[in-house]
């Protein structure tokens, strides 16, 4: 069947079956979308990434484990009451 006939067999349908077939169509594109495969992911060295550990000099937050501990804490009872 060529595009053109897939096409005239389409506009021959009926508003609502014209929209459930393109609902399909979707629905066939999310089920099988190509993603990229690992190998071709972007390789990050984070042992050299300059990003990590970028707060590692911050005096400020040196007890901050502690302090989200407190506030994931205090949360946990809030939602108990």
């Amino acid at each position: 069947m060529t595009q053109e006939e897939l096409l005239n067999e389409f506009l021959s349908l009926p508003a609502e079956a014209q929209r459930q077939l393109l609902n399909f169509i979707a629905f066939l594109r999310q089920k099988y979308r190509i993603t990229e495969p690992a190998s071709q992911a972007r390789d990050v060295d984070w042992i050299n990434d300059p990003f990590i550990g970028i707060w590692r000099e911050r005096q400020d937050l040196a007890n901050s484990t502690a302090w989200v501990r407190g506030v994931r804490e205090n949360e946990r009872l809030k939602s108990r009451s």
